[in-house]
């Protein structure tokens, strides 16, 4: 074996074993945002779990110029898409099973507001939901943003813009902030 290959082959297993490093530093917000797209934290632990098996999987097709989270968001998307694809449903959760969890115990208004803020976003449409969880809650750039749900620009701006009135609405209605 060529003494090129052998080098070869460690930086490739140090670049793999980098990435997926930076996979795991990634789990918790790849949770929040799988919660957010399913709105049911069994479906979020499964939908995260098939996007990294996916991720690690497909580790020859992410491109070093794509930031690895907009790679990660986009694969946590298209499983889900695929998901509800072979699912064939469209269920609605309108305040998650922890949100009771609270029940008879003294509710502090945080949690009242993170309530309030679940609710609203679970009502909107998915497109619009998947916007705002990813530039507002997970803070990726538009452009990354736009990469990860695979539109152009102007698309995700008009989303995150429809989602953002929505939300402003349906808070005010509700009393939340």
């Amino acid at each position: 074996m060529p003494a090129g290959f052998v080098y070869t082959e460690r930086w490739m297993n140090q670049a793999v074993e980098s990435v997926r490093e930076r996979i795991i530093e990634l789990l918790p917000r790849l949770r929040r945002f799988a919660r957010n797209l399913t709105r049911n934290p069994h479906d979020a632990d499964d939908l995260v779990q098939i996007g990294i098996e996916r991720a690690l999987t497909r580790l020859d097709q992410w491109r070093s110029d794509t930031r690895l989270e907009s790679w990660m968001f986009g694969i946590l998307r298209n499983a889900w898409i695929d998901e509800m694809r072979s699912r064939g449903r469209h269920a609605r959760v309108f305040v998650s099973g922890e949100a009771g969890e609270q029940v008879g115990e003294e509710t502090t208004t945080a949690t009242i507001d993170a309530i309030s803020i679940q609710t609203a976003l679970a009502q909107l449409p998915e497109e619009q939901s998947t916007a705002v969880s990813l530039v507002l809650i997970e803070g990726l750039s538009y452009k990354e943003a736009a990469e990860a749900m695979t539109v152009p620009m102007g698309t995700l701006t008009s989303r995150l813009a429809r989602g953002r009135e929505t939300l402003t609405r349906l808070l005010g209605k509700s009393g939340g902030n």
